[in-house]
Order: structure tokens, then C-alpha cells, then sequence
């Protein structure tokens, strides 16, 4: 079902247009801003319609009314164990266990977090649509957040700040920086590696125990690339533990040793703070 948000018109907009407004407060797209402008009931204020380059007044109830976006695949239901860390209108959070894929493939018919959440969301009488902001890969757990509606999946994009717990097979102490550019060496494959021409990535981590042989630390990647973390510190010669494809011989986990413990962020209609923990799984902390 499509969604209504409504925003008070502040004093600093009197007598300001619609279309400053919601590029500059509201931050909609102009991709969204065209699909608004073709419904009459897309953009009204005091529940009248209203057109963009008409002027706002203080106290005005603008609202906006976004629809479904129907040309988002939806993947097969399927009833599968759900961690909700968080719900509300506009966002789900989930606990995701390492070994599930994010999205359906031609290796991952009907066992994926999309089919567990379309499944949900069916149940609910909702659009059974996986609009996941960021993802993780199958190997991790840890919080994944789903936007309810593409108007805060794009408020949300680049603008998510996540920690994540690792186990790396090597001796850590204090803190440190990577910053160590990734490439592809094989277009044909997702394997990446450290090496010149890549783009940047920048991993923050802080150890915070070891056994003497391995090490839990907390790591704050700056940037987003494909296996970041697991590429970064394989290239130190001490790669997560259980990740055998970047040379891990520690199979004491069949996944690497990453999970994604906190998010945080603005919400994107609220504007309210949110940060949102999971905890570190069993198997983990065992490792140590």
C-alpha cells in the first residue's frame, strides 16, 4: 500500500515554493518528484492539491503520498525464522544468521532473507517487496536494514554508519587503520584483493581480546567495497577465521567471522537517531 508522510511547513519556508522545500528538507528526488507530480493526490498541502512552484505558508501540513514501486521484483514467499530487531512503517531491521543469502539466485531458490521477508510481509497484508539498504554476504550475520519504501531506501543510502565484530587469525593488540585500495582481479569473479589502481577502502579496527592465536576486534569500515573487511585483513596474513576463500586453514567456522554488531543513522522520516545492536552469535564467541 502506498505510503503518506506529512511534514509541518517550518517559519523559515514562508512563502517559499513546494519544490525548495522537498529538495532541500524533505530531500526527494526528482525522479521521485516526477512519479509525485502525475498523481493528483501526490503532493497536496492542507489536504489540497498543490503544484511544486506554488508558495508554502508556516504551519502548513504538507504531505506526500508514495506509491508502491511495482516494478521491484518480489521473491516467492517462503516461512522461514525471523530476528526482527526493529519495525516501524518505513524500515525493518533483521538479525541475519551467517549461511543466508541477502536475495534469490540460481544457488538460492526459495532460502533467502527475501523469501523469509516476503513471506512476513504477505502474512501482514503488506507489498512483499526487499528493498535492502546495503547488504551482507551470506557468510556474515549481523543487522540488515530493509526500507519499507523506495522514498527511504534513497534517504538512506551512504548514510549508514555500521561496526562489525571480526575474529581475525593472527595477534592484535591496540588499534590501527587499513588503508589499502581493492581490486578485481578476475571480472568473472567475486573474489577481490589488495593491489594498486583499486578503488579506496579504509577499515578502522580496535582489538579487543585474543587467545594467542587469534583475536576478536571491533572494525568500523569508512568505506563500502565488496569483502572489504575479509580482503583487508588477508592481506595482513591473518585472515578471519573459517574464510577459506582468502586462505583461512582455521575451519572451526564453515563461514568467515564477521557479523555486523550496530547501525546507525537518522531516520529518514523522523530524522530521530537510531542505533540498533545484534549480538554476537554463539559460534563466535566460542572461537575464543
Amino acid at each position: 500500500m502506498a505510503r503518506r508522510l506529512e511534514f509541518q511547513i517550518p517559519e523559515n519556508y514562508e512563502g517559499k515554493k513546494v519544490k525548495e522545500f522537498l529538495k532541500n528538507e524533505v530531500q526527494v528526488s526528482y525522479r521521485m518528484l516526477c512519479v509525485l507530480k502525475r498523481d493528483k493526490a501526490g503532493i497536496t498541502v492542507n489536504g489540497a492539491h498543490i503544484r511544486t512552484v506554488d508558495l508554502l505558508h508556516t504551519g502548513d501540513r504538507l504531505a506526500l503520498l508514495i506509491p508502491d514501486d511495482d516494478s521491484v521484483s518480489v521473491s516467492t514467499p517462503v516461512k522461514m525464522p525471523l530476528d526482527i530487531l526493529y519495525e516501524d512503517d518505513d524500515l525493518i531491521l533483521i538479525n541475519k544468521p551467517a549461511g543466508i543469502a541477502m536475495h534469490e539466485t540460481h544457488n538460492h531458490q526459495g532460502d533467502a532473507l527475501s523469501n523469509a521477508l516476503a513471506y512476513y510481509f504477505t502474512e501482514k497484508g503488506c507489498p512483499a517487496i526487499f528493498r535492502a539498504v546495503g547488504r551482507l554476504d551470506k557468510g556474515t550475520s549481523g543487522v540488515v536494514i530493509c526500507a519499507r519504501n523506495k522514498y527511504c531506501a534513497a534517504r538512506l543510502a551512504g548514510q549508514i554508519h555500521k561496526e562489525y565484530l571480526a575474529v581475525a587469525g593472527g595477534v592484535f593488540s591496540g588499534s590501527g587503520v587499513i588503508d589499502a585500495p581493492i581490486i578485481r582481479p578476475d571480472p568473472q569473479k567475486t573474489l577481490r584483493a589488495v593491489g594498486e589502481g583499486g578503488e579506496r577502502a579504509v577499515t578502522n579496527w580496535e582489538a579487543l581480546r585474543t587467545d594467542g592465536t587469534v583475536t576478536l576486534l571491533r572494525v568500523r569500515p569508512e568505506t563500502g567495497r565488496t569483502h572489504q573487511i575479509r580482503v583487508h585483513f588477508a592481506s595482513l596474513g591473518a585472515p578471519l577465521v573459517g574464510d577459506t576463500m582468502y586462505g583461512s586453514r582455521d575451519t572451526r567456522l564453515s563461514h568467515q567471522a564477521l557479523h555486523c554488531e550496530k547501525v546507525s543513522f537518522a531516520h529518514p522520516v523522523t530524522g530521530e537517531v537510531l542505533e540498533i545492536t545484534a549480538p554476537m552469535p554463539n559460534d563466535m564467541a566460542a572461537l575464543l
